[in-house]
């Protein structure tokens, strides 16, 4: 098949990964389950990049995705028969060691496939001279200059555009290996080198990075965390998506025939919610309009992608900086029976006793987890959890902390126990980020042959952002009944850096009209108590029957460094669903 003919198909472009840590298999179900034109893998996220550069510490080698060679490796031979284009960002801090050891590994197979990688994206040896002429830095949440920061720097990574991938296929290459490109760029270079786009098809570009941002995370878009998972077949090994892309960027999400999970318009909603701020999502080759995408359905386990409109990127674009801070250690103490308040009230007194006024400790803090119930029918329905978790410095925060939660196994509540040997903890991490202009970036494509090739930045605009939904027109739910939030309203909610977001949206149109009028900033304060101090932004996607909302710095400085148990406000949208409203009687189901 040559690719003039391939030009006048939609483009299959298959996802095998959603993290560093995603399914081993994934990556050989996509070349054995069906046709498929080029396969990605997103393997990184802003913790990925913390733990790659402590792997890299620890030895060579170790800051790329090395399951990546693991997952290759089996279908190696299938890949080159079938002609089939891999493009992966297990690069992570190496993407010139990962193509190395992938051409090592193809050779030891017997296969030749072209193996080029892209790089331009690692700004951490730059930091001082963007200091020194003239970039604050600033944080991108806070404006704090960075120079208040604090910590030094393990790792400083701009997020890349897709041409570099674009450039990379249209030479030659079968195999593309990056660093941090952006997560749905890998989706955006692949169809661009397919449809022959350039930075000016907006539109297209748009349309690619919304199917893009649809089939990163892997099977989260074929039923995997989804709000209403007890509708969906065979969870229990979902199928991972594949997008068609067309000419114009109108795409249709499946995934192979007879694999689990489904693919519905509620389960590309979620993924489509999921860490997404203003309906603006900023990427480094286009500004897709979320509030102009329409899903429709396509035929089982197909759902249509189209309307997409895209303005030209910004400037800037995003740059994540990690490093290492202070001691971090954790206990985590049953309570059983009765008493569960005056029993975590005793843990922490006698902690509190040891640690307050201790110069090396500079948080503490104690989560209580779960309720026992009044008349538990097993000790595991009358149990509950105390976390407690403290910071500082090594010295206090270790084996001093440790020890202190082991010595209160004979001296504290009846029935006292842990979950498990207190260890001596270990560093956390920082982040702070920030944003660079696109133009001081080496954006290189380096090239099977060893020729490296600069990748231009695209032609941007400034923009200004969306402003946050005002008031909406006023609803009249007649009756009422109390009840769970869930039972009319889906959610998926992510982290954002330090911030969190919500997103909620109903199946039923009808439905759409209360959702918009009664969801409102105030009602999500209510619902959420821990959000009352903080900034909160309230977007609407009436074509998804959609609102989002941000918070602001409720994860801290981001997912290396929350001292929230759910560190990634992973299940906040599910705590959402759980809290009782007024829901109206004539939309609940079957009424």
């Amino acid at each position: 098949m040559t690719l003039e003919v391939a030009m006048d198909r939609p483009v299959r472009i298959a996802n095998c990964s959603g993290f560093y840590g995603d399914r081993m298999s994934a990556l050989a179900e996509m070349v054995n389950g069906g046709p498929v034109d080029v396969i990605t893998g997103d393997y990184l996220a802003e913790v990925t990049m913390l733990v790659l550069a402590k792997n890299r510490l620890k030895k060579p080698g170790g800051g790329y995705a090395s399951t990546f060679l693991r997952q290759l490796k089996p279908v190696v031979a299938t890949v080159a028969e079938r002609g089939i284009k891999i493009v992966v960002n297990a690069g992570g801090l190496d993407p010139a060691g990962l193509a190395a050891a992938t051409r090592e590994m193809l050779a030891e197979a017997g296969v030749d496939l072209a193996v080029a990688y892209v790089e331009g994206d690692d700004l951490a040896p730059k930091i001082p001279a963007l200091l020194a002429d003239g970039h604050e830095l600033s944080h991108l949440d806070t404006g704090r200059p960075f120079t208040g920061w604090g910590h030094d720097p393990l790792t400083a990574n701009a997020y890349l555009g897709g041409f570099g991938v674009q450039a990379a296929l249209a030479a030659g290459a079968d195999v593309v290996v990056t660093g941090r490109v952006a997560d749905a760029s890998l989706i955006t270079g692949a169809a661009a080198w397919w449809w022959r786009w350039t930075p000016a098809d907006l539109d297209a570009l748009a349309g690619a990075v919304v199917a893009g941002h649809v089939i990163e995370c892997g099977a989260q878009a074929t039923g995997g965390n989804f709000s209403g998972f007890e509708r969906i077949a065979d969870l229990t090994h979902p199928g991972f998506p594949l997008a068609e892309v067309g000419r114009d960027g109108t795409s249709v999400i499946t995934k192979h025939e007879g694999t689990g999970g489904a693919v519905t318009v509620d389960t590309v909603t979620a993924q489509l919610l999921y860490e997404i701020g203003a309906p603006g999502y900023l990427n480094p080759d286009v500004v897709p309009h979320l509030d102009t995408v329409h899903l429709e359905p396509a035929g089982p386990d197909r759902v249509r992608i189209s309307g997409v409109v895209g303005s030209a990127p910004p400037p800037t674009t995003k740059v994540a900086v990690t490093g290492l801070g202070g001691w971090r250690n954790d206990s985590t103490f049953v309570l059983t029976g009765t008493d569960a308040d005056a029993k975590a009230a005793l843990v922490e007194q006698a902690v509190r006793a040891r640690l307050d006024g201790d110069s090396g400790i500079s948080d503490l803090r104690f989560t209580r987890i779960g309720t026992p119930a009044e008349d538990p029918a097993d000790q595991m329905a009358g149990s509950s959890l105390l976390h407690v978790s403290v910071d500082g410095e090594q010295a206090s925060a270790g084996r001093a902390f440790s020890s202190l939660c082991v010595e209160l196994a004979l001296s504290s509540y009846p029935g006292i126990y842990g979950m498990g040997v207190p260890g001596s903890g270990g560093p956390y991490g920082v982040y702070w980020p920030t944003l660079v202009p696109q133009e001081l970036l080496d954006h290189t494509v380096v090239h099977p042959d060893g020729r490296h090739e600069t990748v231009p930045p695209p032609p941007t605009a400034p923009y200004e952002g969306d402003a946050p939904a005002g008031p909406a027109e006023p609803y009249d739910a007649g009756e009422t009944v109390d009840g769970p939030l869930g039972r009319l309203v889906h959610a998926r909610s992510g982290d954002k850096g330090g911030n969190a977001n919500v997103g909620l949206w109903v199946a039923d149109p009808d439905a759409w009209p209360w959702l918009r009028a009664t969801m409102t900033t105030d009602l999500l304060r209510a619902l959420l108590p821990e959000t009352a101090e903080l900034a909160v932004d309230r977007y609407e996607l009436p074509n998804l029957r959609a609102v989002n909302f941000v918070v602001r710095g409720l994860l801290d400085g981001g997912a290396t460094e929350a001292r929230r148990f759910d560190k990634q406000a992973k299940a906040l949208g599910e705590w959402v669903r759980a809290r009782h409203v007024p829901l109206p009687v004539r939309l609940l189901p079957g009424v």
